[in-house]
């Protein structure tokens, strides 16, 4: 088929203004972000002096809550086995959460509180944003006559186009505003990543790669990839509001004012867990179709090829997660540890597998 260089420049423009639309929108989030941290800091001075005179502790706060400051349990005993909204493991109890709730958002990530504007803004232009990558990415498709993620320059600028949709597609069900920030600037990196890492002209697929295969592996491989770029920056998000919590039950001073925009830690840790559970079914998925694939190519399943092994090492990080969470009873930061490290194997697969170590796999395009 005729390679349409003339379809892939219009392609790489539009790659380039979609990076700009997000840069639009990473700037409109972070201003949200740094917003409230201005303004919050005299709600949580007033939340603390309140706590001092006892009276908002016990605001809004549940029945349990009430009748623990009743009984006059104290803040060192902060944490209790068990509870916490059906996570495992260990969870804050009942006065200690009613105290935190002064200086976190929402557990249930639902749209309530105050407008927010800039953070609406954040959104629609990321949307607008999403739009223009799709034209990119079709019209690259277009361009070359198939699906375009065939070397590192295709695979990045797909990649962050799924981490997008994933993104937008969650903001449906959840209030996820709050990790936009980290969403886009790590999408905006992947299109810079693209442009200036890996460029590579409109091409025709390397003949190993000329199958359908491609389109069932490489799709549920992005796919599961986006879901654990969200949880990865759930993660990050989930180690700091952890010890800030840990200061606030301390009394001391937090600081991070937007943090307040944030669910607390175990919420983050649970939703996290979810979506971690759904990218874990994709990546077993992506694994064996890789190795029908591999099968099909070259006549073996298994070939230990520096792909395949980096593949499996992502498959055994997030299923040590998921065991280690789910029987083991690891909550808190070492889960959050633990699905950064699953993300970081991820990142070194694309990048270092990729271009570096010479294999079956090297499909880099430089």
């Amino acid at each position: 088929m005729t390679i349409n260089e003339n379809l892939g420049q219009w392609s790489e423009t539009f790659m380039l203004l979609a990076a700009v639309t997000y840069l639009v929108s990473f700037v409109a989030f972070t201003w949200d972000l740094a917003s409230h941290s201005r303004a919050t800091r005299k709600a949580e001075a007033a939340a603390g002096s309140a706590d001092e005179t006892g009276v908002p502790a016990t605001v809004g706060a549940s029945p349990v809550a009430r009748n623990s400051e009743k009984s006059g349990s104290g803040v060192s005993a902060a944490v209790l086995e068990g509870g916490g909204g059906g996570s495992r493991g260990r969870a804050y109890n009942a006065r200690t959460r009613a105290k935190l709730n002064n200086y976190v958002a929402d557990d249930s990530m639902t749209y309530t509180g105050e407008r927010r504007v800039a953070a609406r803004v954040a959104v629609a232009v990321m949307i607008i944003a999403c739009a223009i990558h799709v034209i990119g990415v079709v019209t690259r498709g277009l361009a070359a006559g198939r699906v375009p993620w065939g070397n590192m320059y295709e695979f990045c600028t797909t990649g962050a186009l799924v981490v997008s949709v994933v993104f937008l597609v969650a903001l449906i069900f959840r209030d996820l505003r709050f990790v936009g920030a980290l969403v886009t600037g790590l999408s905006l990196i992947m299109m810079v990543a693209a442009t200036i890492g890996f460029p590579t002209p409109v091409g025709h697929l390397k003949p190993a790669l000329q199958s359908y295969w491609l389109v069932i592996h490489v799709s549920v491989a992005v796919m599961a990839s986006g879901v654990f770029t969200i949880t990865f920056a759930m993660a990050v998000l989930q180690l700091i509001q952890s010890r800030r919590e840990r200061k606030l039950i301390e009394g001391e001073k937090a600081g991070l004012g937007f943090m307040r925009l944030v669910p607390s830690s175990q919420a983050l840790e649970n939703f996290a867990f979810r979506l971690n559970t759904v990218g874990f079914v994709m990546w077993t998925f992506t694994l064996a179709m890789g190795a029908i694939w591999a099968n099909k190519a070259w006549g073996r399943y298994w070939g230990w090829d520096t792909k395949e092994v980096w593949t499996f090492v992502i498959w055994v990080v997030y299923a040590a997660y998921l065991h280690a969470r789910a029987t083991r009873g690891w909550t808190g930061p070492r889960s959050a540890w633990l699905s950064i490290i699953g993300y970081g194997c991820i990142i070194f697969n694309f990048t270092a597998v990729n271009v570096v170590f010479n294999g079956l796999h090297s499909y880099s395009g430089l």
